[in-house]
């Protein structure tokens, strides 16, 4: 099993080793890059990405992500050969590690406070349905094929948080029918059932989702990350409970800078530029 990894420094000097990553003007880009076996995650991939979502919770220069993968395929889920085949052999304990250790890279995309973008085209299955499933917005193209195909290879649909995330996409029906049956969900059928915000040509994808990812990174940071924080928070809360705590959390945003430059700009009939404090 690979140890954790850590991201010393900003994100954008960071030089990953298992993807190609990059920042630049406050955009991050992940790019899944194996793509003559159709992008597929391995125990350093899965570790690196966890660091690099981990360390994105303390960078103020990252404001959105755009993840994608190489080839025409977005990710193929786990290696066959290097990460089903070892699991096979492995006891209780190291398999749980192994769970636990893809469920963080979940949590670490749901507990960063930037908004994340995938750009959906090809195949997109397994871990790779995760991906997708656990970013923030998805556009895809009609060619995508998006399959939790965890029941197909003798597992249970709860995989990464699937069970918790996917209803809350698609609804509880559909859900249950792509975690049941494993079957693909085409790019037209994601859009109408809500996985994919929209779609796009599949060489306008990567524009289309950094156009996304650039009037996210424009707007007022701290108020998207806490847009993206009581998101994730009001699941488990009642009506009552979430209107006081967004109460606390706007409250908040009105103490920024960006909340003072929206006002001088609409008074001054001017577009606000916002600075991200």
């Amino acid at each position: 099993m690979i140890a954790a990894r850590v991201v010393a420094g900003p994100l954008a000097a960071y030089a990953a080793e298992h993807v190609l990553f990059s920042v630049q003007d406050g955009i991050a880009s992940i790019v899944l890059n194996r793509p003559e076996r159709k992008n597929p995650l391995t125990f350093e991939s899965y570790a690196e990405l966890v660091a690099i979502f981990r360390a994105a919770r303390t960078d103020e220069d990252v404001k959105a992500f755009v993840v994608s993968g190489a080839g025409g395929n977005f990710s193929s889920g786990g290696d066959v050969f290097e990460i089903i085949g070892p699991l096979i052999a492995m006891g209780a304990k190291d398999l749980l590690r192994f769970t636990e250790m893809t469920g963080d890279l979940v949590k670490a995309m749901r507990a960063c406070p930037q908004p994340i973008v995938a750009a959906v085209d090809g195949v997109c299955a397994g871990a790779g349905a995760i991906l997708a499933m656990a970013s923030d917005l998805r556009i895809g193209t009609e060619g995508a094929k998006v399959a939790f195909l965890f029941n197909r290879v003798g597992l249970a649909g709860c995989d990464m948080g699937a069970c918790a995330l996917l209803p809350r996409i698609v609804g509880q029906g559909r859900a249950s029918e792509l975690l049941f049956t494993g079957r693909a969900m085409s790019g037209a059928e994601g859009e109408r059932w809500g996985f994919f915000n929209r779609l796009a040509e599949p060489q306008a994808l990567l524009d289309e989702a950094r156009t996304t990812a650039r009037r996210i990174a424009d707007g007022p940071t701290f108020a998207n990350g806490m847009t993206k924080k009581m998101l994730q928070m009001e699941w488990a809360m009642g009506v009552d409970d979430a209107i006081e705590a967004e109460a606390i959390a706007q409250a908040l945003c009105m103490k920024t800078e960006d909340f003072a430059r929206a006002y001088h700009a609409f008074a001054a009939k001017e577009k606000p530029v916002f600075q991200g404090d």
